[in-house]
């Protein structure tokens, strides 16, 4: 497969998931009626094909990748609060769906002048905010898996300060490297790929529940022991779940999508890493075609791989 077809992939996927998933956030599994298609409504009354926050600030960190030339954490904060005031990156204008805990960041960023903005003594702050829009920094340092998860990491403490939300980031943007290369999905999802990834990073002891989660016990899981909470572990579990028991891009997204709560995340960090694995001619014709701002993200894609190069 052409690997502009896997960038593309991952930040349409990304894109799409999000759009899918918005209308049904905040509701809980099988409340609703199955969503397959773009719907209007939800809690920001999103339009057809509208992305929230997830895709908008993943597209805040491909530009500053970007126009940087690489990481750079206060353009990317910079960017991000350019969003959530005028709706920089988002898809008709305005800033819908920012997190607690990136809100506090960006405060924090405007008071402080911080580059690692994140609160780090948090005991409710493992959210998924990070690890939602993570997919740029992956496919921008594609060609160095240790320098990647390096600026993962960095990535995640813009906003978010508690290990356990670096350590997810770092793993997920493993994984995307690893389907960007061409890697089977068994192998990505093996225990012994999770341990090389672990031990690129030296000297360093990930938090146990990333580890367990790399020891692949959602695999065994049924639907009904998925929950696709905002909680960091929870939400890449439900992701790794639904990119484990299909065998489309299409089929692991409305399985993923539908499992309501924080759909529109789950369905971002799905479609990030299945994105990136199955390419971008996998996504249903008429998720990409109905997605707002398509071209533009593509070109992003582009931009990524070009600066990867």
């Amino acid at each position: 497969m052409e690997i502009k077809n896997r960038y593309k992939g991952s930040m349409l996927g990304l894109a799409v998931g999000d759009a899918l998933g918005a209308p049904v956030e905040f509701t809980t599994k099988d409340s609703f009626e199955k969503i397959e298609h773009y719907r209007r409504g939800g809690k920001f009354n999103v339009e057809i094909g509208e992305y929230t926050d997830d895709t908008s600030l993943a597209l805040c960190l491909a530009q500053s990748l970007i126009d940087r030339n690489g990481s750079d954490q206060k353009d990317q904060l910079s960017k991000y609060l350019k969003w959530f005031e005028e709706g920089y990156m988002s898809a008709n204008g305005r800033s819908i769906g920012c997190g607690k805990v990136t809100l506090r960041a960006l405060y924090r960023y405007m008071s402080q002048d911080c580059s690692e903005c994140g609160n780090s003594r948090l005991t409710k702050g493992a959210g998924n905010g990070s690890l939602m829009r993570i997919a740029p920094v992956a496919l921008f340092y594609a060609n160095d898996m240790k320098l990647a998860m390096k600026m993962a990491k960095e990535s995640s403490l813009t906003t978010h300060g508690l290990p356990i939300c670096s350590d997810a980031c770092i793993y997920m943007t493993g994984l995307i490297v690893g389907a960007i290369e061409g890697k089977s999905k068994d192998e990505l999802l093996s225990v012994d790929y999770a341990k090389t990834l672990f031990d690129y990073v030296e000297n360093y002891t990930f938090h146990e529940e990333v580890v367990a989660l790399a020891q692949g016990d959602y695999k065994n899981k049924s639907r009904d022991e998925i929950e696709a909470k905002g909680y960091v572990i929870n939400t890449l579990e439900s992701a790794l779940w639904a990119f484990y028991n299909t065998s489309t891009f299409d089929d692991g997204l409305i399985l993923v999508v539908n499992l309501g709560n924080d759909a529109d995340t789950v369905g971002a960090v799905y479609g990030q890493l299945a994105g990136a694995y199955y390419g971008d001619d996998a996504i249903a014709i008429e998720y990409k075609d109905g997605l707002m701002k398509r071209e533009f993200i593509e070109e992003l894609a582009e931009k990524l791989l070009r600066g990867s190069l």
